[in-house]
């Protein structure tokens, strides 16, 4: 080979390398990926009348729940006991799976990621648009960048075995209760000036607390405590305090609630919560677990509001 030719031959050996320097330069960083196959794809239906749950496990990860609780609305949360998201901002979208080619992804919004083992919670509209695109085939997907480094990690739910468990899920949120026990443990019926009168607001309440309590078999105390404001002799209103109290007690007997349960008691003016007088002409009622520590007993202490 003639030195010219030898020259030519080694500036395109150059060339080339500089060509493949910058073609490995360009190639975009793996994104690491959670999700269950074809093969592994499972949900599994928790439901009571106190709560529905869709549970989905993600293999290398955790696991992904859409959860409903009487009372409220649709939520949706990831779980992971070792954190592979940094925290921070993520993205949210419905994909279609692999072998779905050319449908375009969906854009649900962003996320926050947390460092806690329930790394990702969303709200009642984005889980919505979740359980949505997974009925049309679709598999949403939370992206982020992992915690040591800058590549993405991207956790997907599969729609595999999915249309089955949702149609029990439809029908236990059919049956939940109206409200669950973070909801009513601690509950105020207000009163105006003299009065000892339930509004038809006031029984909605009271029929919710029966509706509970006639579920929770755990409940073992309702504490039925009732209060005045200052205005008047202090005779007279722990009276009315009293009034108030077995007002609300009678009721709750009166739709099935057990004499045993009830603890009932006027306190007058003894304890009041506010300067104003319509804040204190209140009947509380709280529920007490097995199990959990008794609080103090009495109805109103320093720092103890019990408005509801």
């Amino acid at each position: 080979m003639t030195y010219s030719l030898r020259h030519l031959f080694h500036q395109k050996l150059a060339a080339a390398g500089v060509s493949a320097l910058f073609a490995v330069a360009a190639t975009p960083v793996w994104a690491t990926s959670y999700g269950a196959g074809i093969e592994n794809s499972q949900w599994y239906l928790s439901e009571s009348v106190f709560e529905c749950s869709l549970v989905h496990e993600v293999p290398g990860y955790g696991r992904a729940v859409f959860r409903h609780r009487a009372g409220e609305a649709l939520s949706f949360y990831l779980e992971s006991e070792i954190p592979v998201m940094r925290p921070g901002r993520g993205q949210l979208v419905v994909e279609a799976p692999a072998w779905r080619p050319g449908v375009a992804p969906r854009a649900i919004g962003s996320v926050t990621v947390s460092d806690q083992p329930r790394a990702v919670t969303v709200s009642s509209r984005e889980a919505t648009l979740m359980t949505q695109g997974l009925l049309q085939g679709m598999r949403p997907t939370v992206t982020r960048a992992a915690r040591y480094d800058d590549r993405p990690v991207r956790v997907q739910l599969s729609n595999v075995n999915f249309s089955g468990p949702y149609s029990g899920y439809r029908e236990c949120v059919s049956s939940l209760l109206p409200v669950n026990y973070d909801q009513i443990r601690r509950s105020r019926v207000p009163f105006v000036s003299g009065s000892t009168s339930l509004s038809d607001t006031d029984r909605q309440l009271l029929d919710n607390i029966v509706t509970y309590v006639m579920a929770d078999s755990t409940v073992e105390r309702i504490f039925v405590d009732g209060h005045s404001d200052s205005v008047g002799s202090r005779i007279d209103n722990r009276a009315l305090s009293e009034e108030r109290a077995n007002v609300v007690a009678d009721y709750l007997r009166s739709r099935g609630i057990d004499d045993d349960l009830l603890i009932v008691r006027g306190h007058g003016d003894q304890f009041p919560v506010s300067r104003r007088h319509s804040d204190n002409r209140r009947t509380t009622i709280r529920l007490q677990r097995q199990g959990e520590r008794p609080e103090l007993q009495q109805a109103n202490g320093p720092g103890m509001d019990f408005s509801g």
